[in-house]
Parts: structure tokens; C-alpha cells; sequence
């Protein structure tokens, strides 16, 4: 009996160690890689929060294509991965973390080379909701009536602060009265007790083509903007509609402070970046996208504006080509090149400085590319 004693004791013992010692389930669920079996692409997939573009050679049937995932650790992805679908319109995959608790969703879209979207409305909205706070999320709609691609902004770092609670109280928003329709408006706000703490202490509205890296919002806010999309047209001109309100005082940031520098008055920025994609270089970030020095870029277009614009106003930039660079037509078929707009409610508020109210109205833009090929 004593034997039988110690044991059923052991087994006890152990059950209890190997439930003291399991390790939690993955809360994790994201889409990490992404592949077209058998399909010949022109570069690797695009990867954002919640879009994946695959870019494929012109001629390629989109109809019937299987795609495959890699996900973090122990998650599901649905439709399974491999499943044959067809991508003449995006399709829309839910990825489910292994704890079953998280659910995130996917717009997968496959691009033919030559084929871009140049028209932006700002007409789409979807809401990005959690239990306490909801904002925008801009998307644009293209040739085929799908999702073309979505536009990023902070607010998912602005959620952080628990100061937006409603989309009119995030930095970027869409507002009423637009040249036609709706419009974005992006407004420079406070961010609180949070902000000060982490030496953030405000966030401009911003808007651009790209992703935001909110892992690396508190520790590496200027590389958690990361810019680009593929691009297939030699950009000449970006044109649109624009109003905007500088606030009443500039401030600077020092630490989690606000120091007022009179005299000194905020402006708003509208800006595009064409670049040559490179290893190491898929995308550009806050601390390289207009740089100087950055090899990869090709032409900028600009507009740095301090006064009030209190009507709707047309605004057309040039793209300024780069000393010494040139674009190859090869490459350029082959979407070798990328570009991205940048457009933001206050100039310096990459550095947490502006004026808090500044406020940036943008409608109906375009980009105007030359139609005639490039040797």
C-alpha cells in the first residue's frame, strides 16, 4: 500500500509540474511571409498590418492562384493557406492566433506590372474599433472596383494615450465638405499624461502611403513610418486641393515638455518621394525619406506652407528629379521602383514639435505621370 501510495503521489507531482510548466498560447496573429508558388514575381511581396500585395509580371492569369502564408507561431489562417482563388478582385483572409483570442484580417491582392492607381478621393473610409475608441482608416478603390491599397497613419499610436475615443478625436479623420464629397483632415493634437511620460508630448495628423510599425512606436517613433508603395508610371506632377490652419503657438519638444518659441510659426507639408527599390531598402522611414544623402531617391515633390488657406485652394508639385539619377524602363516594368505621399498637419511633427490645432484639409488628389517611354 505504501508503494501504491507514493506512486500515485508521484504521478500527482509530475501532472502538477508539467501544468506549472506549460507555456502559454501564442496571442500572436500575424502574416510574417507570404509566396506564389510557381508564379514568376517582379519582387517581394508587400507586407503592411493588414494588406499583402503580390506583384507579378504583365500577362500573368490572376484567376486561379494559391498563394501561401507563414504566420506567427501556431496560428490559422483562413482560407487555408494554398487554397486556389481569384485575385481579378482582392480577397480577404482572417488569420486566428493559436489562443483563438485574436483575429486579424488581411486584404491580399495580387498587381500586374503596369497597372497603378493615380486618383485619390478620400470617399472610403473603414473604422478601425476596440472597446473603448474607434478611428479611420482611408482606403482607395481601383480600376476593377476592389481595394486598391489603404493609407496609414499614427492613430494606431495615438490609441496608446487613451485620449481618442471617437474618429473626430484621432489626428486623422475624415471631415464633411470636401471639394466633392468627403475629405481627410489631419489635425495636430496633444498627447497627454502618455505623451509626456514617454517624451511624445504631441502628435500631428498625418497621412501616407506605407505602413505603421507600432512595435517601434515608443522606442523608434521615426522609423515606425515606413513609406512605399510599388509603382509602375514616371510621376511628373501631384496635384489636389488643399485648406489648412497653422495653430496659434508653436512649441517644441524638450523631453515630454512643450517649449513655446515665439516668433516661430507651424506649417503644413504635402510631400512625395519616387525611389528605387533596393535589398535593404524596400521601404523608406521617417529618418531617410527625403534625406539627401539617401542613393535611392529619384525626384521629390514638395509643398511647405506656414499661412492660413481658408478656401479650398489647387496645389501642383512638381516632382524635382535628383543630380545624376535617371530611371531605367526595365526596371520600372518590372516594379523596381516605389513611391509614397506624404502629407502631415504640422512640418516638424516627426520631432513631437508644432503648433497643437494646426489643421491640414486634403481633397481630390492625383498624380500626373508621363505617358511616353522611358529609354
Amino acid at each position: 500500500m505504501a508503494s501504491l501510495k507514493w506512486a500515485t503521489l508521484l504521478i500527482i507531482a509530475l501532472y502538477l509540474n508539467s501544468c506549472i510548466s506549460k507555456e502559454p498560447l501564442n496571442a500572436e496573429c500575424d502574416i510574417t511571409e507570404a509566396f506564389l508558388p510557381g508564379v514568376e514575381m517582379t519582387r517581394e511581396p508587400v507586407i503592411t498590418n493588414d494588406k499583402v500585395t503580390f506583384i507579378v509580371k504583365a500577362g500573368t492569369n490572376i484567376r486561379n492562384l494559391s498563394p501561401c502564408f507563414k504566420l506567427t507561431p501556431g496560428a490559422e489562417i483562413n482560407p487555408p493557406s494554398g487554397t486556389a482563388l481569384d485575385f481579378s478582385t482582392p480577397q480577404r483572409y482572417v488569420v486566428t492566433s493559436e489562443d483563438k483570442e485574436q483575429h486579424k484580417s488581411y486584404t491580399v491582392v495580387v498587381q500586374a506590372t503596369g497597372t497603378a492607381n493615380l486618383n485619390y478621393d478620400f470617399e472610403n473610409v473603414r473604422l478601425v474599433s476596440k472597446n473603448s475608441y474607434s478611428y479611420d482608416v482611408f482606403y482607395e478603390i481601383g480600376a476593377n472596383g476592389g481595394e486598391a491599397f489603404s493609407w496609414a497613419s499614427g492613430n494606431a499610436g495615438f490609441a496608446l494615450t487613451g485620449l481618442g475615443k471617437t474618429p473626430e478625436t484621432f489626428p486623422t479623420y475624415q471631415g464633411n465638405d470636401g471639394v466633392t464629397g468627403k475629405c481627410a483632415v489631419m489635425e495636430t493634437r496633444s498627447t497627454g499624461a502618455f505623451g509626456k511620460l514617454g517624451k511624445k508630448p504631441m502628435a500631428a495628423g498625418s497621412l501616407f502611403i506605407g505602413k505603421f510599425d507600432i512595435t517601434n512606436a515608443l522606442s523608434r517613433p521615426r522609423e515606425a513610418t515606413q513609406f512605399g508603395m510599388p509603382f509602375f508610371n514616371n510621376p511628373k506632377m501631384l496635384e489636389g486641393y488643399y485648406k489648412y490652419t497653422p495653430g496659434p503657438v508653436y512649441y517644441r519638444a524638450d523631453g515630454g515638455n512643450l517649449i513655446e518659441v515665439p516668433d516661430k510659426k507651424d506649417g503644413c507639408s504635402i510631400q512625395a518621394v519616387f525611389f528605387e527599390v533596393t535589398p535593404g531598402m524596400e521601404m523608406l522611414d521617417g529618418t531617410n525619406f527625403v534625406a539627401e544623402d539617401n542613393p535611392n531617391i529619384i525626384a521629390v515633390a514638395r509643398l511647405i506652407n506656414e499661412e492660413s488657406v481658408d478656401e479650398w485652394t489647387k496645389f501642383s508639385i512638381p516632382f524635382i528629379q535628383r543630380p545624376g539619377k535617371d530611371i531605367d524602363a526595365k526596371k520600372l516594368r518590372e516594379g523596381g521602383y516605389s513611391i509614397t505621399i506624404v502629407c502631415s498637419s504640422s512640418v516638424d511633427g516627426d520631432y513631437f514639435s508644432g503648433a497643437l490645432g494646426s489643421k491640414l484639409f486634403i481633397d481630390e488628389m492625383s498624380l500626373i505621370c508621363d505617358d511616353s517611354e522611358i529609354q
